[in-house]
This record gives structure tokens, sequence and C-alpha cells, in this order.
């Protein structure tokens, strides 16, 4: 008797391991991106029914990874970021080629982009790390940090890859932000980098320049580079306040927004349910965010405060840079809707993002009880 008490107190631990607040956001966001990706995929084969297949794996992994307790997370940080940068290196020697970048590794059965991965495994490393400095950390922790952040960012730019490495630094550099780096150096830094900006505009590729400057003026090639930011704008626009109605959006569905499924999603949903929707999905975003924050600042210990801080200014960076170049705000990039935007690796790795969230909310309340 005792066995099956035991047995069902387990099968009811993981069944409730998913936060409410989480869980409630993301069921919002996947159900409006679900309404949305059936509109855009309207003539395209089979791509709703595989976008449903994907949030179905996202839930899978993120209900696993909400079920892995912190501590083995912290055991894995080492091994998946070293995992990471070895398929890094594979994608640089041996990787396919699409659209002039190198960003793909085919394993036979299927093909992996192992620049997702290191979103989660980089600042999953640097919180790994600074948990094994705590009470001890010196100047130069920071800069060992900034070497194991830099490493895979590197490999992620000679793809090219500029939005995924933009992703990557920008949790990298909350955990080390969040691990003690004071406001003077990382201020220090900026200005370091502001003053660098003439070296870097001639590192760039030639497209990533472009974009720079399309952004500035769009007109100036309207039918080309333009094309993208000048079609999504005017889409954004359109909707007015409420909208032109579900799968009534006239720029999608004349296809004058490309990539519609994938980058672009937000500007079909922008046409078809207007600022209202707009409206819906920044709660939805914002609560999602806020509560990512709450479950940082409430984490049992160190490893757990900084990846969740990190983690949760994934699914911020991801949403702010869509729906900054969608407007016309930011340049193009490459960065997909999360949770909406058609691309199983992007969903399960913000679903497994998700998943420690909710492991660390969890475990934080085991350890208080």
């Amino acid at each position: 008797m005792s066995d099956l008490t035991e047995l069902r107190q387990r099968l009811r631990g993981w069944l409730t391991a998913l936060d409410p607040t989480l869980s409630a956001a993301l069921v919002a966001i996947f159900a409006l991106g679900a309404v949305t990706m059936y509109s855009a995929a309207l003539g395209f084969e089979g791509r709703f029914e595989a976008h449903l297949r994907n949030v179905a794996i996202a839930f899978v992994v993120m209900w696993v990874a909400a079920n892995v307790p912190p501590a083995w997370t912290l055991r894995a940080a080492l091994p998946l970021y070293l995992l990471g940068v070895v398929l890094l290196i594979g994608v640089a020697l041996f990787g396919d080629v699409s659209k002039g970048a190198r960003r793909w590794l085919d394993l036979g059965v299927t093909r992996i982009q192992p620049s997702e991965l290191m979103k989660i495994a980089a600042p999953l490393m640097l919180a790994w790390y600074f948990e094994r400095r705590e009470g001890i950390r010196r100047w130069y922790d920071f800069t060992i940090a900034a070497t194991l952040l830099a490493l895979p960012v590197a490999l992620i730019l000679r793809q090219p890859d500029l939005g995924t490495a933009m992703l990557v630094i920008a949790a990298g550099a909350t955990v080390i932000f969040l691990a003690g780096l004071s406001w003077k150096v990382m201020l220090a830094l900026a200005a370091a980098a502001a003053a660098a900006a003439p070296v870097l505009w001639t590192l760039m590729h030639d497209y990533q320049r472009q974009r720079v400057l399309t952004l500035i003026d769009p007109t100036s090639d309207p039918l080309g580079k333009g094309f993208h930011i000048i079609q999504s704008t005017i889409a954004v626009g359109s909707g007015g306040v409420w909208g032109k109605g579900w799968t009534l959006g006239t720029q999608s569905h004349l296809e004058f927004i490309p990539e519609r499924t994938t980058d672009f999603l937000f500007a079909v949903y922008s046409e078809e349910f207007g600022l209202a929707g707009n409206a819906v999905l920044l709660v939805l975003y914002l609560l999602l965010i806020s509560r990512g924050l709450m479950i940082a600042a409430q984490a049992a210990n160190e490893f757990s405060r900084l990846l969740a801080g990190s983690l949760t200014l994934i699914f911020f960076t991801y949403a702010f840079v869509n729906m900054g170049m969608v407007s016309g705000i930011l340049p193009v990039v490459g960065v997909p809707l999360p949770m909406m935007s058609y691309g199983g690796t992007a969903q399960v790795t913000l679903a497994l993002g998700a998943g420690m969230l909710m492991s660390i909310a969890r475990h934080r309340k085991l350890v208080q009880t």
C-alpha cells in the first residue's frame, strides 16, 4: 500500500510540474500562433500540420524539462556546452549551405541547427561557471566567462548568422551581469563598442551592411533589399485597430509578405487582428517575462537565479527583435516570433528554456517545504 501511495504522489508531482502562470501564457501564445499560422500557411501544403507537430513536440520537451531537477541540469551544463561547440565546428567543416549561409548539419536521419542549442547551452555554461566561483569571484572570472561566450558566438558569426549570435550574446551577457559585473564596466564596454563601430562596420558582411542601410532608407531599393520592410510595415499599419479579420489579410494572401510563416508571421497577425490583437499578444509576452523574472528573483540558489534570468531575457529578446524588425525599427536579422513562428528547432529550444524555468520554480517550493 505504501508503494502505491508513493507512486501516486510521484505521478501527481510529474503532472503538476508545469507552472500555472507560465503554462497559461504559453498555451495562449501557442493558440494565437496556431490561428495565425493557419491563415499564413494557406498555399503551403503541409506547413500548418507540420507546425502543430512541432508544437506538440515542444510541449513534450517542456514537460520533460520541467520534471528535471536543477541539480541534474547543473551537471549537464559542461557536456552540453562542449557538444554545442563541437557541433558548431562540425557545421563550419561539413555543414549544408542554404541561402548563402552554412548553418545546418546533416546527421543522416535529420538536419539540425546547432546554433539554436547554444542559446541554452551558453548561458547554462556561464551559470555553471559562476556557481562554482560563488563567493570568490575576481575580475578575471568575468574575463574567462566572456571568453566562454565569445567562442560559440565567433563560430555562429562565421556561418554567418547575426540574429542568433545577438541572442546568444544577450543571454550570456545577462548571466555575466547578474553574476556581479558592475554598471560602470557595462557602460565602459558599451562605450568601447560604440567607438569601435566604424571598425565593426568594415568587418560586417555586405548583406549585413545592406540591411542596416535598408533600415535607414528602405525606399532606396523598394523592389529589392527594402521590399521586406516596406511590405511588412504596410501590413502592420493596414490592420488598423481591429484588423481585417482572420484569413482576410490582403498583404499576406496576395503574397506581398515574404517568409510570412516564419520571420514575418507578426505582419500577418497584425494585419488580421490589428492593434487590439497586438495589445493582447504584448500582454501575454509581458506575463511570460514577468513570471520568469519572478522565478529568477525567488530561485533557491545562485545557479538557478542566473539561469532563470538569462532564459527569461531570451524570450524578451526574441519578441523585441522580431517585432522591431517587422515594424521597421530594427534591421532584418532572421529572428522568429517566439512560440508562434514556424520552425521546429526554435520551438523546441524555447520550450526547453520554459521547462527549465518551471523546474526552477517547482524546486524552489520543494526546498522551502
